[in-house]
């Protein structure tokens, strides 16, 4: 194995999922807390574009050379798309229990249950 091999299995790979993963989160939890209705209902959309944008930045940046690393690689993006859909799952997931929540909350107020 040489110095330059670009491994699937390396920890670089693991860095851009985790890069990829909390900034789709972090960008959700910032969009979520607009006044815009349009992008609180879209926050999980602009979120995983905002973080792709960011991993496709980098690799055009390591392409031109300006961190030290062998290239652009495109397994690094593949780490970075499945750190976001990794996030878009959660926060779809979170969204799903959430509502899901509410429904019953609501269901059990109409039918005079009470909520404790």
């Amino acid at each position: 194995m040489s110095k330059g091999e670009d491994l699937w299995t390396g920890t670089d790979k693991f860095h851009h999922l985790i890069l990829c993963f909390t900034l789709t989160l972090f960008f959700s939890l910032l969009v979520v807390h607009t006044h815009h209705h349009f992008l609180r209902r879209h926050s999980t959309i602009i979120a995983a574009s905002f973080s792709l944008l960011v991993g496709v930045a980098k690799e055009f940046a390591d392409h031109l050379g300006y961190f030290r690393s062998s290239g652009a690689s495109f397994k690094d993006c593949v780490a970075d798309f499945a750190g976001v859909i990794i996030a878009c799952l959660l926060l779809s997931l979170v969204y799903i229990v959430g509502n899901l929540r509410k429904c019953l909350a609501h269901t059990k107020k109409v039918r005079g249950i009470g909520l404790k």
